[in-house]
């Protein structure tokens, strides 16, 4: 990533920060570090915490065995590196905190990432400091994609969508979702993945498929069952997700019946895409499908949540949300009906909020496909 595009994005948080009133961010490692810096660290026991504010270069504490990585960056940061001496890491936390005016200010943290260990070293060094929750800052700034953040998507989108083309043909009857499971997440490796891939793909069949977050198990598929596979790729950080639902043979006319409501449902999700939509209205133009075709009660999540470098993240989807659609923003379609003890369908397309409406990332056939025995 160039000095240009990161020094860009630390202006653009700097002014985010104070106008949320906070003086500085404080991240550790997650999506929004790399986002921010260019620089990968694993979440370990080791604490890793850079501080961003409008006064002071990006500050960096970590570890000393982490320093090559501070080689040929291509913006100023200043780091504190400490040894493997727990007892002294608390002083290099302080140096730090001291280096970048900190010991008073009100400090941003995101608090899905911030743990307790990082928490305690920031607050033992800068006892009069204020931790509050930075998120909303964070949020404004990841939540509308540039062109190559959406181009990293549509790779993994095309990735998974390869990935389950060349799982498929090792769908049937008597075959488990744990065995289907693993071959895709094979399959999304060798079709170009980065590990880890996006998430463990979801296999679900017969009755486990009414539960929308069903764990693979060793139930084989027989005739007469819906399949729900859900899963997604992984391409510089950025993710995919998809979810398509098939018939095992023939099946019981209410299973086709839900499928076709799924699917309109799914359309008139993604037609009420616009910029300036509040993101509820998406939600409702899904739900009022499955709502007017009586199986409202049988919808039991939102339509979509935002994606990128998360899985889940803004915008929600959900029904009630003001918040203004805008282009960039990208998230999911994904409507569902699940027949609790029977089965399920669920549609889900990977979107991003266009000047004309959206593009969708994922084109697959979106009909109830039969996969034969």
């Amino acid at each position: 990533m160039t000095s240009p595009h990161l020094t860009h994005r630390h202006r653009k948080l700097a002014d985010l920060s104070k106008k949320q009133g906070l003086d500085a961010l404080a991240i550790n490692p997650g999506p929004s570090l790399p986002y921010l810096t260019g620089l990968h660290f694993h979440m370990s026991e080791r604490p890793v915490v850079v501080f961003f504010s409008a006064d002071h270069p990006p500050i960096i504490v970590l570890p000393e065995l982490e320093m090559l990585k501070m080689k040929n960056l291509p913006y100023e940061i200043e780091a504190f590196p400490y040894g493997e001496d727990p007892a002294s890491w608390g002083q290099v936390f302080q140096e730090a905190m001291r280096a970048g005016g900190l010991e008073q200010s009100r400090i941003g943290i995101e608090p899905l990432a911030l743990r307790v260990l990082e928490l305690g070293f920031l607050e033992a060094a800068a006892p009069e400091a204020q931790f509050v929750s930075g998120e909303a800052a964070v949020v404004e700034l990841r939540m509308r994609k540039d062109q190559g953040e959406v181009a990293h998507m549509r790779k993994a989108a095309q990735i998974a969508q390869a990935a389950l083309h060349a799982t498929l043909p090792m769908v049937k009857p008597g075959v488990t979702e744990r065995q289907i499971a693993s071959e895709l997440a094979l399959q999304l490796l060798r079709h170009g993945s980065q590990s880890p891939i996006a998430f463990a793909p979801i296999v679900s069949s017969g009755p486990n498929s009414a539960n929308p977050h069903a764990f693979p198990s060793d139930r084989e598929l027989v005739p007469g069952d819906l399949l729900v596979i859900d899963w997604g790729a992984s391409v510089e950080g950025y993710l995919s997700d998809i979810t398509r639902t098939f018939a095992i043979g023939e099946v019981a006319p209410e299973f086709e019946l839900i499928a076709e409501i799924v699917e309109k449902a799914n359309a008139a999700g993604r037609a009420a895409v616009k910029p300036g939509v509040p993101a509820g209205q998406v939600d409702d133009a899904a739900r009022k499908v499955i709502t007017e075709a009586g199986y409202g009660q049988y919808f039991t999540h939102r339509t979509g949540h935002g994606l990128g470098l998360e899985g889940h993240e803004e915008p929600y989807i959900r029904s009630g949300s003001q918040l203004p659609l805008e282009v960039g923003m990208s998230f999911t379609i994904e409507p569902g009906i699940y027949l609790p003890g029977r089965g399920g369908v669920r549609i889900e397309d990977d979107v991003v909020v266009a000047a004309d409406g959206l593009e969708s990332l994922t084109d697959l056939p979106r009909r109830l496909q039969v996969i034969e025995g």
